[in-house]
């Protein structure tokens, strides 16, 4: 596969040797402008970008001055100046046209210089063109390389937004962050996190969340606290509603590219919608998405596949899921089906559940409820459950999670709560799906379609429409039972399998010993493997 980023950088380094690091730009001898804190608070990063690897041209015309005025109008925190010419088409005359303009406007909005910067001297030209910050890659930098890049930038007195995708990379930055407190410079580095893959230009709106899990687990071992430093989500941000729920995960800025660059009237929508998300976490503290990536850290760590154990309308069941390894435990709200439960149950299934997994020093599977509208009593105790805590999330199923009503109520997007479950028939559906992920949903469920029965059908998805259903990682319902669980693993390798009908001997009554056997097999699968 084509690696972008190591040929951006082989380009980078010959462009360097030719024109040197102004690439061939008049740098200005002394910085005129004072230097602007970057993201003391939580704010959006938006950027003045006129191309990509990955969607060539984005906005070829932009103007890059008339662009950070409407964000500097709409109450962005920060502009993000791309600079590289060969695949962006940025330079450094945006850079220092956008730093003209901030000074012309007060000062109030920091200028990130965002690049393949891969020696200390790009840090000098940044700092002197204007740049309140600079991006520096951790994965195309070694750690001394980046340790004298940051000090390069505290000495200056700008900040580095360091920006990570990995293990490595994270205790790079650990390192890095050590050496900033040395410096008593632990303000002026932020930690970024990109959603999309920078050898493939992928996108994954989950792995921001489970790099962020992975830098607190590692900030706590080196000693650091983590309250202290900053986390943000990059890229994939492509209409406000996703933005609320990156707000509601509990990030401390976004960077958005694509769609205010195109559209930078809509800079004020995004920031807002932010900014509501954000409030949304402040109340609240951890959305569905924090949890859901931890459980999924903890799988990657072991090469396994997450298992939800749908329907459970018991104790007997939900322990006996529990018992086996099941990571989330779902319950269908709405008694119109068989496999309901009563509400009222649920919250001693969940302490009698805490205390078993707390006794025997197991997880606690997740707790999510099932609703295929928002208009019944159960619908609404469910939710209202949510809130309480008592379930972890919700599972909008057959149905948009999303009460959308115009840009100014983008606030009642429900992202963060949890996820969609998709049901899907037939190609024609494709494009419907792939919406719901540019909408920011960072996974969606797919379940067969019975125009009878949604959910517990025990059909199955054909093999072929599976393939086609690869916009994100795979979470999988429909027709899933022991004797096909480890086919459909090696098939389709799911991130998620959610299990109901092939577990049971009657709706709403799971099989002990079919449960048991479904996770012998996934087991031996991934002991195999």
């Amino acid at each position: 596969m084509k690696n972008i980023l190591a040929e951006i950088c082989h380009r980078r380094l010959e462009d360097i040797k030719k024109t040197g690091y102004s690439y061939g730009h008049q740098i200005p001898q002394n910085r005129t402008r004072p230097v602007v804190p970057f993201l003391p608070h939580a704010g959006t990063i938006l950027e003045v970008k006129r191309a990509s690897p990955s969607k060539g041209d984005i906005a070829p015309d932009l103007n890059p001055v008339e662009t950070a005025e409407n964000y500097i109008n709409a109450g962005t925190s920060a502009i993000s100046v791309l600079t590289e010419e060969n695949y962006f088409k940025g330079s450094l005359e945006d850079l220092k046209k956008v730093c003209q303009l901030a000074d012309k406007m007060g000062n109030k909005t920091a200028v990130l210089r965002k690049d393949f910067l891969l020696e200390p001297e790009e840090i000098e030209v940044a700092y002197k063109c204007g740049a309140d910050a600079v991006l520096l890659i951790a994965k195309i930098l070694d750690t001394q390389k980046l340790l004298q890049m940051a000090q390069k930038a505290f000495q200056l007195g700008i900040s580095i937004l360091l920006e990570l995708r990995d293990q490595e990379a994270v205790l790079k930055a650990v390192e890095v962050l050590k050496f900033a407190d040395k410096m008593n410079a632990h303000n002026q580095i932020v930690l970024g996190v990109n959603a999309r893959d920078l050898k493939t230009f992928k996108i994954d709106m989950l792995i921001p969340l489970k790099i962020k899990n992975m830098i607190q687990e590692e900030l706590k071992k080196a000693g650091i606290d983590c309250t202290k430093v900053k986390v943000i989500s990059e890229s994939g941000i492509l209409n406000p509603d996703a933005a609320f729920a990156t707000g509601a995960m509990g990030f401390d800025g976004i960077l958005i590219g694509e769609a205010c660059a195109k559209n930078p009237a809509s800079a004020v929508n995004y920031v807002n919608s932010f900014l509501d998300g954000c409030s949304e976490y402040s109340k609240k503290k951890n959305s569905f998405w924090s949890k859901i990536s931890e459980k999924i850290n903890i799988i990657n760590n072991k090469n396994k596949v997450l298992v939800k154990i749908c329907g459970i309308t018991n104790i007997e069941d939900a322990l006996t899921a529990t018992e086996n390894g099941a990571h989330i435990l779902g319950f269908i709200a709405e008694k119109k089906f068989s496999r309901h439960v009563d509400l009222d149950k649920v919250e001693a299934i969940k302490k009698e559940i805490t205390d078993f997994c707390l006794k025997n020093s197991t997880p606690v599977p997740l707790f999510v409820a099932v609703i295929t509208t928002f208009d019944t009593e159960e619908s609404k105790k469910a939710l209202h459950m949510q809130e309480l805590g008592i379930f972890d999330g919700i599972q909008f199923h057959g149905f948009h999670g999303i009460e959308f009503h115009g840009i100014e109520q983008n606030k009642n997007s429900n992202i963060h709560l949890g996820y969609e479950a998709f049901r899907i028939g037939d190609e024609n559906q494709l494009s419907e799906l792939e919406s719901k992920y540019i909408q920011g949903w960072p996974r969606v469920l797919i379940d067969a379609y019975d125009a009878n029965q949604q959910g517990g059908t025990g059909k199955q998805i054909p093999s072929t429409l599976v393939e086609k259903c690869g916009f994100s990682k795979l979470w999988l319902a429909g027709g899933i039972t022991p004797e096909n669980v480890k086919q459909i693993i090696q098939n389709f390798n799911p991130e998620l399998i959610d299990v109901s009908s092939g577990v049971e001997i009657a709706p709403g009554k799971k099989d002990k010993l079919k449960i048991q056997k479904l996770f012998q097999e996934i087991n031996n699968l991934h002991d195999f493997l």
